[in-house]
């Protein structure tokens, strides 16, 4: 201990020496950029929106505390030669020198911003204030008043243009009265043009749209007009009124480039027609027309629509044997009309592929390895259908179980699934399925564990649908999802065990059962960030997840109907297998508050209610609950806390007990950009789990209680560090406990009076915990 606090120490002072010589890098008569601050006298102008526009900023900090990148830099010498200056360089920021260009620039650059949402009087002023050798610099934004338009015109001569803005006048957001916003008029120039380009006007663009502005003398009036402009291809051609075109030709091009077609056109291909569409390969189609044509938004004889074109290219982009597609348009005009032919273009993927994993594993001490084998096919049917088959063994040398010690552990099992890229099920119309944009699952698995103290076989099946609404809500229903578990042999030791656990814990013998779980379930999740990792991060942005599911009630109505009462005692059984009844919920919440591109702040809450009622008396094992771990109370290791203040003194299988029917967890993690690919974090979490009633007498003190439940709520905090590879992110998060509702008195409290090898617990884990 005396070791580490000397070490702290030496760290410290080794920091502030590199503080000390800051002033090396700045050149005489020059400053460091030690701090910019934004003011504005108006609550419409938000101070955060103008950060956009600084072209200079101070070095970063960590946790919004200490320049601490800075001070790394800072401990390199002169000599950029020496390795070791150059890699204190390389993991630290340089000092930033502070530029007064880029301070006039930032300041021109936000006065522009200023105006440009209608206060066209704003000044920006930029005070500097020297300290030293720092450079402190604050923003003053004075908007003035703003600019309002007084009136609108609309100059409008194409009359059947002006028919279809007059029918879209209810999405028009100019209006008499507002302020003149420059931002929203160009947002208006680009709502207008894709409105246009999706009722037929396909070489129509937002540069046919200009407004002109007149303000009236000593006023902060604006006369507002609205003018289209008549199409011209090049400048040189006379003005005409804009066309309309219709599709004309739909035609698929498998495996053939789009680029080939201005060599020698169509000619050489093999060609078939399907519900109007035009299909043409140079070998046997690789895809089934009739299901092509049912990812395709283009129909012949209709308006053209860019919106259609990109549902279209959504469409497609879901069929996992193409390796892209392309839509190009070929115009057909005459005096009256104006015609478009769609080249779609396919390109196939790698129709088949095998991997190979090997994985160690470590099971409390327990060393092992694990090896995979999966085969994918991706278009099984010609219909981009992905059937996946893997097969999984693992071996794990069991250490230090009394009575095994010759025996180890042994897992083998197989997976397969079928996923259809549209939405399987009988009466339903092509239309719907195709708008959708749904996948369908089937899927099948068998695992056998074979342990020295028992064997278990695990089979599941189940048949599942999920989609996606404007790539941010994603749903997924289980229609059925069968899970088997059979216990063919358990050794004489471990009944001897489970008999003893009966008076501590009666409800151990039924993790260790037969048990048929047929379940439904429904789960909802809403990303703000449309689920792109690295958006969610650098901006404000939540996230919402509810699953919903319930198990037996169907199979208990059945047994209901025809015996009364169980013929096995107190519960129903299918073919001499007891069958689990519970319903179940969880919700969870988390939000990203976004400080500066270094530093942000992540809120997160989770709840879980499951209830076993009917043919059960408990949840099943893998249903059940949990607290600790990488992704929950991070004082506790995975599996150790609760239920409430419960506290086991029994080793071997404790952490069967600690599992409950509620869970609550809150978490509370500042993440902070280190240097290199190293992320740090500091966070502190709450929870606990707990159990409806007092299971037959047993943890009655992990029994949910109003008047209580707040009591028994435990309390971690920590740091961690993340390395962030870019394709996956490795944590480690080492977690102290605060507040410990499993004693009472002084050791309640490990926060006031903390024992490292008692209350520290060390995490690695993959991704973030939420």
């Amino acid at each position: 201990m005396k070791k580490t606090v000397f070490y702290l120490l030496a760290g410290a002072c080794a920091l502030m020496c590199g503080g000390c010589s800051v002033g090396k890098f700045i050149p005489e008569g020059s400053y460091l950029l030690d701090n910019v601050r934004i003011e504005s006298d108006n609550k419409e102008v938000k101070t955060g929106d103008m950060q956009l526009y600084v072209r200079q900023t101070p070095n970063a900090k960590w946790f919004s505390m200490v320049k601490l990148p800075m001070y790394l830099y800072c401990v390199s010498g002169r000599d950029s030669t020496k390795w070791a200056n150059r890699l204190w360089r390389k993991i630290g920021d340089a000092p930033v020198v502070y530029d007064s260009l880029a301070a006039e620039e930032t300041r021109e650059e936000m006065e522009k911003a200023v105006r440009n949402i209608g206060f066209m009087g704003a000044q920006v002023e930029v005070a500097r204030k020297p300290h030293k050798r720092k450079m402190n610099l604050r923003y003053s934004i004075r908007t003035g008043a703003p600019y309002v338009v007084e009136h609108l015109h609309y100059d409008v001569p194409d009359l059947n243009v002006r028919s279809y803005l007059y029918a879209d006048s209810a999405a028009n957001r100019l209006h008499e009265g507002m302020r003149f916003d420059v931002n929203l008029l160009e947002a208006e120039r680009q709502r207008i043009a894709r409105y246009l380009q999706d009722n037929g006007f396909f070489r129509f663009n937002k540069d046919f749209i200009v407004f002109q502005a007149d303000t009236m003398l000593h006023t902060n009036k604006v006369d507002l007009t609205f003018r289209l402009l008549p199409y011209q291809r090049r400048k040189e051609d006379t003005p005409s009124p804009h066309r309309q075109y219709h599709l004309r030709q739909v035609n698929f091009l498998m495996d053939t480039e789009l680029g080939q077609l201005a060599d020698r056109g169509l000619a050489g291909l093999d060609s078939m027609s399907w519900q109007g569409l035009n299909y043409f390969y140079s070998r046997e189609p690789f895809l089934r027309p009739k299901m092509l044509a049912n990812y395709n938004f283009l129909q012949p004889g209709k308006l053209y629509s860019s919106q259609e074109v990109q549902r279209t290219y959504t469409s497609l982009g879901r069929l996992s044997i193409l390796k892209y597609s392309n839509i190009r348009f070929n115009e057909i005009l005459r005096s009256d009309s104006a015609w478009v032919d769609a080249y779609i273009s396919m390109a196939k993927g790698k129709n088949k592929s095998l991997s190979f994993e090997v994985e160690g594993t470590n099971s409390a001490g327990d060393l092992g390895a694990a090896a995979s084998v999966s085969f994918t096919h991706r278009n099984l049917f010609k219909g981009s259908e992905v059937f996946t088959a893997k097969l999984r063994g693992a071996y794990e040398a069991v250490t230090g179980l009394e009575g095994y010690t010759n025996d180890n552990y042994l897992e083998y099992g197989i997976e397969t699934s079928l996923n259809f890229p549209d939405f399987k099920f009988p009466f339903l119309s092509s239309d719907f399925r195709r708008r959708i944009r749904a996948t369908s699952e089937v899927s099948a698995k068998y695992t056998s564990q074979i342990r020295p103290e028992f064997e278990r076989t695990l089979a599941a099946a189940a048949w599942s649908y999920r989609w996606t609404k404007r790539q941010k809500a994603t749903h997924r229903l289980d229609v059925l999802d069968i899970n088997y578990v059979y216990m063919p042999y358990t050794s004489e030791a471990f009944q001897e065990y489970l008999t003893r656990m009966d008076e501590v814990n009666p409800l151990l013998r039924h993790s260790y059962e037969d048990l048929l779980i047929v379940r439904l379930g429904y789960t909802y999740t809403y990303n703000s960030a449309g689920g792109n990792a690295m958006q969610a991060a650098k901006r404000n942005s939540y996230s919402v997840r509810i699953n919903l599911e319930e198990s037996g009630n169907l199979l208990w109505g059945f047994s209901k109907l025809f015996n009364p009462k169980p013929r096995y005692g107190k519960a129903y059984r299918l073919a001499n297998i007891f069958f689990a009844q519970y319903v179940k919920a969880d919700f969870d919440y988390a939000r990203n508050f976004f400080i500066d591109n270094r530093n942000s702040l992540v809120f997160h809450v989770g709840l879980g209610v499951g209830y076993p009622y009917g043919n059960s008396v408990t949840l099943p094992f893998e249903k059940l609950y949990f607290s600790g771990g990488a992704n929950s109370v991070r004082g506790w290791h995975v599996r150790s806390l609760g239920p409430g203040s419960y506290r086991s003194e029994s080793g071997g299988l404790d952490y069967v007990n600690h599992t409950g029917d509620i869970k609550i967890d809150l978490n509370l993690e500042y993440r902070t950009f280190l240097f290199w690919k190293l992320n740090g974090a500091a966070f502190i979490d709450v929870g606990n789990v707990w159990n409806f009633g007092d299971k037959q007498g047993f943890q009655q003190e992990g029994t949910f209680r109003f008047n209580r439940f707040y009591r028994q709520l435990a309390v971690a905090y920590g740091l961690g560090i993340r390395f962030d590879l870019d394709f996956l992110i490795l944590r480690f998060d080492g977690g102290m406990k605060a507040v410990n509702p499993m004693y009472s008195g002084r050791d309640r409290y490990p926060l006031l009076h903390p024992r490292f090898s008692r209350d520290f617990a060390f995490h690695f884990a993959v991704g973030y915990p939420f």
